[in-house]
């Protein structure tokens, strides 16, 4: 596999799908080259039965890293909402050990409020989500940065700790890399100017992927760091083929329509197709994509975009 472009593979396994079926996509994705396997972190379908049911998010990492070897591992986003900062940061901290320091820790607000009520957690306000969040990351990144044999204290709104030794410690240093990403206008830009090595635009047209980079390599700009500090990423609904008739079998295999997902999806159609709707993308900023893979089962789809489509974009 050869671009200028990373590609990594990323699933949606609240609509349904067993850790069998995740681990035979991240390691299909491994042998074929992707440099990472990530999962959304949900715990109720938005459509369909989800059956079997959700599986969580960390659980899963952490089988998966020990039954593979070199791709990268992360979440497309944790919920702040769904777990306490410090055993959240002690989960990554273990995943990353386990995997062998291959932990990316993607993590935003929370916005589904369907699932909390499913499932009994509580989802406060816009206002207070993005709050916590931020408490989360001060919490988080300080439990994983103090020097062993320290502690850390923080007297928040949210979260207080007093006297934590901060341990364990992510084998990688200072801590495995932190993804932010969204739409958000502001306190996002910031959010991720301050603590963020990857910043992603989820499923947006690309004026507005370029409003957005725009936003945040200002707030990188002005919180002093290099510009080449961030890396921008982007991730899109994958549905490939060698021809019409392929990609129509699977995006009704996924229950779309083929024009509404080529209206909203560079990665969709043929290889020439998408080598040419990618373009503007990576024009605009995108060093990193993700491929939103909705039927695990079709491992044949992950193999073609590896073996057809990347080697057009070189």
């Amino acid at each position: 596999m050869s671009s200028s472009t990373d590609f990594r593979v990323f699933v949606e396994p609240q609509q349904g799908g067993t850790y069998a079926d995740q681990l035979a996509v991240a390691q299909a994705a491994e042998e074929l080259g992707y440099s990472a396997f990530f999962r959304s972190d949900h715990y109720l379908a938005m459509s369909g039965d989800g059956l079997p049911g959700p599986t969580d998010s960390w659980v899963t990492l952490a089988g998966i890293a020990r039954e593979t070897t070199s791709i990268r591992l992360g979440t497309m986003v944790t919920s702040a909402t769904f777990r306490h900062p410090g055993p959240l940061a002690i989960s990554v901290a273990q995943v990353d050990e386990m995997s062998g320091g291959r932990v990316e820790f993607g993590i935003g607000a929370g916005w589904f409020e369907a699932e909390h009520q499913a499932y009994a957690i509580p989802f406060p306000p816009l206002g207070e989500r993005f709050d916590r969040l931020t408490e989360q990351l001060e919490i988080i990144t300080g439990l994983w940065t103090t020097p062993q044999g320290g502690t850390f204290d923080y007297p928040g709104s949210h979260y207080t700790v007093v006297d934590s030794p901060g341990l364990p410690k992510p084998a990688q240093s200072p801590h495995p890399p932190v993804i932010i990403g969204g739409q958000g206008a502001k306190r996002t830009p910031r959010l991720a100017a301050r603590f963020a090595s990857e910043f992603n635009v989820p499923f947006v047209p690309l004026d507005t992927v370029r409003t957005q980079f725009e936003r945040v390599a200002a707030a990188v700009a002005d919180a002093g760091r290099p510009a080449e500090s961030m890396t921008y990423s982007a991730a899109f609904v994958l549905c490939a083929g060698r021809d019409d008739a392929e990609v129509g079998r699977r995006a009704a295999a996924i229950g779309r329509e083929v024009d509404e997902l080529r209206s909203n999806s560079p990665t969709v159609g043929t290889p020439a197709e998408i080598a040419d709707k990618l373009g503007p993308f990576t024009e605009a900023g995108v060093q990193r994509v993700y491929l939103q893979v909705l039927d695990m089962s079709d491992l044949a789809h992950v193999e073609f975009f590896a073996r057809e489509v990347i080697p057009q974009l070189g």
